[in-house]
């Protein structure tokens, strides 16, 4: 069994609405995403894994234990971003950090330290008033700060700005190199494509596909923009038997599709032909996914 198995999990609200039939598998020290639309079943998927609520049918296990009979063993050892922060009764973020430290029984505060001056988090900021993007910060190190084993992480950057986004994403990669298991929600491909080694769709409750990052970023599909340094060879070129699909006039140059296996045909061809420049547009994630649709 995987570290983290999720087997045929359903929780149905009625009028197409819940998650169905989730089946996900993800390897201890593997760093896993999912992706998906606002609604689309991210958070009820992650909501089961917390034992926060019961499937209707089918299960979800984290190191052997089920995560609803067992949610309290297994939170000892697992950090949590939850998608929608609200936090109890604290005056600060430092007293509520304090907090959080005494239920996990935790006495050395040096690495929570380590990450309150990497996200630039003031926690002696009144709790309630903070904005959205300090409260964020101060959920990352409550999740962080004891060294869990497992990171499950739902929206984890939301209200970021850019600067604090790509420093989480650092953050993250640093957890990864330390073996952690890290589960990760995201709207964002981009954040997704950096940080996880496979990646997960769910649509309409309902998981679309499953593909390991490297698989997207080496696809066999690749895309080509090519300029001519003349028209003729310019509006030559368009008899070539290539998939062509955009064209520029102005700057006389040509957008194709090909397969790898067309590559050296291509090269081939173009050494007859008067070329200003070709560059390779990268495949992405969220190209591949779109693609799905």
């Amino acid at each position: 069994m995987a570290f983290i198995e999720i087997e045929q999990m359903t929780k149905d609200y009625g009028d197409g609405r819940g998650i169905f039939n989730i089946a996900l598998s993800i390897e201890r020290g593997e760093v896993f995403g999912f992706v998906g639309t606002n609604g689309s079943g991210k958070t009820t998927t992650i909501r089961h894994m917390m034992g926060f609520l019961k499937p209707q049918s089918g299960r979800a296990m984290i190191n052997g234990l089920d995560c609803w009979r067992d949610a309290a063993e297994i939170k000892k050892w697992l950090g949590y971003i939850p998608g929608e922060i609200a936090f109890p009764d604290a005056s600060t973020g430092s007293e509520f950090l304090k907090g959080q430290a005494e239920l996990l029984g935790l006495t050395d505060m040096s690495y929570a330290e380590t990450i309150i001056q990497r996200l630039q988090l003031d926690p002696t900021a009144n709790l309630k008033r903070m904005s959205k993007g300090m409260k964020q910060k101060t959920a990352i190190v409550a999740a962080l700060m004891a060294d869990p084993d497992v990171l499950i992480l739902d929206e984890p950057t939301t209200g970021l700005d850019p600067l604090m986004r790509a420093e989480f994403i650092a953050i993250l990669i640093d957890e990864k190199k330390k073996g952690k298991t890290i589960f990760m929600s995201s709207h964002m491909f981009e954040e997704v494509e950096e940080t996880c080694d496979k990646v997960a769709m769910i649509k309409d409750g309902k998981i679309i596909a499953i593909k390991p990052t490297v698989e997207v970023k080496h696809s066999n599909n690749k895309v080509y923009n090519i300029a001519f340094a003349t028209r003729d060879a310019y509006e030559l070129f368009g008899n070539e038997s290539f998939e062509v699909t955009a064209q520029d006039h102005v700057k006389q140059e040509v957008t194709i599709h090909l397969h790898d296996s067309q590559i050296n045909t291509l090269f081939h061809i173009l050494q007859g032909y008067n070329v200003k420049y070709i560059t390779e547009t990268k495949y992405t994630l969220e190209q591949y996914f779109k693609s799905l649709n």
